[in-house]
């Protein structure tokens, strides 16, 4: 039986490193570089390259909740120090990868200069609550 995400439209796509753009977006101690999953899944899945900007502010520890079917996340680079609720702080660094369980109340403590992560989410519309 199909799932929701298999279910919809989907249509080949590229996204090149050499030709990539890096744009502010979901917030504002962050880059995203899209990689065009959005539109080739009609909207089931977007996965995007996040550059952090430095420093690690206040605004980026605020704990919140993603209401998501799915997300991951690897890192590409540096590293990033995340807590997630019910668990103890952890740093993931070049190499870590993790699965966010859907509404998992979670944040960033702290990350450096060089952070970067490929996010993974299903759907590609999503809400966010901060607390």
């Amino acid at each position: 039986m199909p799932t929701p995400a298999a279910s919809k439209r989907q249509s080949f796509t590229v996204s090149h490193l050499d030709t990539a753009h890096f744009d502010a977006g979901l917030r504002s101690y962050a880059r995203y570089r899209d990689l065009g999953m959005t539109a080739a899944t009609d909207g089931a899945a977007v996965a995007h390259v996040i550059k952090f900007v430095p420093p690690c502010t206040d605004e980026v520890r605020q704990w919140h909740t993603h209401a998501v079917d799915f997300q991951m996340i690897y890192v590409l680079k540096g590293w990033i120090k995340t807590e997630m609720e019910g668990r103890a702080p952890e740093i993931m660094k070049l190499g870590s990868a993790w699965l966010q369980p859907p509404n998992i109340k979670h944040r960033v403590l702290d990350y450096s200069d060089d952070c970067e992560v490929l996010e993974i989410v299903l759907p590609a519309d999503f809400k966010t609550e901060m607390f």
